[in-house]
């Protein structure tokens, strides 16, 4: 597994960016923006729009397209339950934790392990301060400790942001908690503690990278977008857990809520409703047409 390439991926997963991603011929005229799709059949319409989950405060991204879509949908589903951050925070907490005698550094190579802890003592933490959390949770930490230091906030990002707007919409969620966080839970001992190196080595480009993502996010240049994340995951393992494989489950809720009448808002990641294997390809494999909405 080639972690090196992988860890802007792993920490983009957390915010919504992991994937590849192609782009139809905007027309003449069309106001750059993030990502809208349509799918929709005689009495369903299904809004598929591509977040980021952690932005800077002042970021504009809720333009009148996505507005105007919002605005007319009864149902607002997103990848996990946003409503319950108690008990989201309380299974990630539950699953992050090493076996009780067990202690992260213990588990490193004395030079992974110097390496670690001068990374800790630069981001002005003691180097035991995450002794006791497995070493997947201390990649995505020590990943997104200096992005929202360097002004990204979770408050701001949108799924936060549409389910305050919701307002009396319906809620539905695409997967639960526990599925999420078995993505990262689920890897070998082996390849946590390849990743976790991996991401240190990282750390001095991270915030750079997102900055770059966020930038043709916001753009809806996805050709652009497909190029920085090609970049990153290459492995196929790993790129089928983290987004073919949702991608595929997706689309088959989606065609399933097409039987219902009702107009129905997705928010999920940007690099899932993108490029090769995205949820717009798995729908286009089951015959539904499905189309960029640019104004």
């Amino acid at each position: 597994m080639n972690f090196k390439r992988l860890i802007a991926s792993l920490t983009a997963a957390l915010l919504g960016l992991a994937g590849c991603a192609s782009i139809d011929t905007p027309p003449r005229g069309a106001v750059p923006g993030p990502g809208l799709w349509l799918v929709a059949d005689e009495d369903t319409t299904i809004y598929l729009f591509g977040t980021v989950h952690a932005l800077p405060p002042a970021t504009n991204w809720y333009d009148g397209r996505i507005e105007r879509a919002f605005a007319s949908a009864d149902e607002l589903v997103t990848e996990i339950d946003m409503t319950d951050s108690a008990t989201s925070a309380a299974a990630l907490q539950g699953a992050s934790l090493l076996p009780e005698g067990q202690a992260l550094r213990a588990l490193m190579s004395e030079d992974n392990r110097r390496e670690y802890d001068a990374a800790l003592v630069g981001l002005g933490l003691p180097v035991e301060t995450l002794d006791r959390y497995e070493p997947w949770f201390a990649a995505m930490t020590l990943t997104l400790l200096p992005l929202l230091r360097s002004g990204y906030d979770a408050q701001s990002g949108v799924e936060i942001v549409l389910s305050g707007r919701a307002d009396t919409k319906q809620r539905d969620a695409l997967e639960t908690v526990a599925q999420q966080i078995d993505l990262f839970d689920g890897m070998p001992l082996d390849a946590q503690l390849a990743f976790l190196d991996e991401t240190i080595e990282a750390l001095p480009e991270a915030k750079a990278s997102l900055d770059a993502m966020v930038v043709e996010w916001l753009e809806g240049d996805a050709v652009e977008l497909a190029r920085l994340m090609n970049a990153e995951l290459t492995d196929p393992v790993l790129r089928d857990r983290l987004l073919i494989s949702r991608n595929a489950n997706w689309a088959g809720w989606i065609e399933q809520r097409l039987a219902r009448p009702g107009t129905v808002f997705i928010a999920v990641g940007a690099g899932h409703l993108a490029g090769e294997g995205s949820v717009q390809d798995q729908l286009k494999a089951r015959k539904l047409k499905v189309r960029r909405v640019w104004q």
